[in-house]
């Protein structure tokens, strides 16, 4: 068994679900979790306060209508 446990999950996960994954695409995978991993950790780390709050969800203004002008 290997000793790296995000390769470890990537191989059983991919075995209950019956997807056929070669070792070079499950270390891939392996791969781009931990930099998921890596990056949720950054920031997480960053100190945040109940009252500090998302920024605003960007919303486009309507696109003019061709034919009014």
């Amino acid at each position: 068994m290997q000793d790296d446990p995000i390769l470890n999950y990537v191989q059983t996960a991919a075995a209950l679900l019956d997807i056929p994954l070669d070792a070079g695409r499950a270390q891939r995978v392996a791969e781009h979790f931990a930099r998921t991993a890596a990056m949720a950790a950054t920031l997480e780390a960053v100190p945040m306060a109940v009252e500090d709050e998302p920024a605003e969800v960007y919303r486009p203004a309507p696109f003019p209508d061709a034919g009014a002008a």
